[in-house]
């Protein structure tokens, strides 16, 4: 229990931490990302307007975008002068693709672009002219979808260094994240054992003085015991010997369940474990059972599946098996149904018991396993009942890696089943 319980810790921190480093990762790359693109948009803008400036100027002067002998050129322009940072209009490398309003390709200003022909240049804003994003990026160029009078004008923007800075934050946030995940988790298993050491020893304490106990209370039970036996060969049996026996032999169920609780919670519960046949082993328990459940008028319904095996401690598995078995006949109602069956699906064993029953209020089923817990506690006193039973029953699946689970739906019917 112990490791499982540190195990969580290290499990918790771990998400914990992963969660908050995952989450400052993200934010940084998304505000750095947002904040390129909303400076390469900046630079689009200022090229935009010196684009609707240089056309207003053409327009304004009456000259035309194309000439008859040269065909699809670029536009005559004035000296580009379009930043407030004078270095920018050197630095910045783009070109402009322009469409008239039938969305003919009309001309493509290719001066401040050396990587790109006017070839490629037509076929990068054809792309962009059918796509329905007016900016974006492709490739290593970020573009702007623009209207100019009646025209449409496509402005791409190398943004190469833009973008090879983006993909090197992030490569630095994750390889950064990556180091600080193993140095916590490092951290974190060093820690932890001495975080839940004092937990460890307060659980100790409680294993020793339910150990201690249960050996110190079987000496005065066993004294009472043979003391009862010899009162009623003297005086005979009435009810205050009977009630006394019951008590007696109530008092020494539980103390043998608490130690075995105790055993069950060490670090290894199972020493000798070994294969073994679930259906022998199942079987062994139906035959036990059966008579009692014949002598109560209860249904009892069975169906064991052959060759059904499993790596683990029979001993500890009939015992659970038991627990089930015992409280599905002690709880079910007068003349009452109850199906056991084990099962083999995928290398796993299954095994379900189910009883009907009559709460008045559905039981917490989440808790029906905790050590105590009664859903009806004048009947479970009736019945014998101690409510540590389902307790040893989760104890033992755990230890062999499994899980139980229990459902009472309408209060008519109790389903628990297990796999191994």
């Amino acid at each position: 229990m112990i490791k499982r319980m540190r195990y969580r810790l290290i499990l918790a921190a771990m998400l914990a931490f992963s969660s908050v480093v995952f989450l400052i990762a993200l934010l940084v790359n998304v505000m750095n990302y947002l904040s390129v693109t909303g400076r390469l948009d900046e630079t689009i803008e200022y090229i935009s307007n010196y684009e609707r400036g240089n056309r207003d100027m053409h327009d304004r002067s009456g000259r035309s975008d194309r000439t008859p002998k040269q065909g699809k050129q670029d536009m005559p322009s004035v000296p580009f002068r379009a930043f407030p940072d004078e270095e920018s209009n050197y630095s910045n490398r783009f070109f402009i693709v322009r469409y008239d309003a039938s969305g003919n390709f009309a001309s493509a200003a290719m001066d401040h672009v050396a990587s790109v022909d006017s070839q490629q240049a037509q076929q990068y804003g054809t792309q962009i002219l059918n796509a329905r994003t007016k900016k974006g990026y492709i490739g290593i160029y970020r573009y702007a979808k623009i209207q100019v009078n009646e025209s449409t004008v496509v402005i791409f923007l190398n943004a190469s260094k833009e973008l090879r800075d983006v993909n090197a934050l992030q490569i630095l946030t994750l390889v950064v994240s990556i180091v600080s995940l193993i140095l916590v988790f490092i951290l974190v298993v060093v820690f932890s054992g001495r975080a839940i050491k004092p937990i460890e020893k307060n659980i100790n304490r409680q294993k020793q003085f339910i150990t201690d106990a249960s050996h110190e209370l079987k000496t005065p039970l066993t004294s009472i015991a043979t003391s009862l036996d010899v009162i009623t060969m003297v005086h005979g049996e009435d009810e205050w010997t009977e009630n006394i026996k019951q008590q007696t032999g109530r008092m020494s169920k539980l103390v043998s369940e608490l130690v075995t609780l105790s055993r069950l919670d060490e670090e290894h519960p199972l020493p000798n474990k070994e294969e073994f046949s679930v259906s022998n082993a199942a079987w062994e328990i139906v035959d036990i059972y059966t008579p009692q459940a014949k002598a109560l008028n209860k249904q009892f319904e069975t169906e064991i599946s052959e060759d059904v095996s499993m790596y683990g401690d029979k001993a500890s598995l009939q015992q659970m098996l038991s627990v089930l078995l015992d409280n599905a006949i002690r709880y079910s109602d007068e003349n009452g149904k109850i199906r056991f069956s084990v099962t083999k699906k995928k290398n796993k064993v299954g095994i379900e018991v189910f009883n009907t029953c009559s709460f008045d209020t559905p039981p917490d089923t989440e808790k029906l396993f905790d050590r105590f817990y009664r859903p009806d506690g004048s009947r479970s006193t009736q019945t014998g009942g101690t409510g540590v039973g389902l307790a040893i029953a989760r104890a033992v699946v755990e230890a062999h890696n499994g899980t139980i689970t229990a459902s009472c739906p309408d209060g008519s019917t109790m389903t628990i089943k297990v796999k191994l």
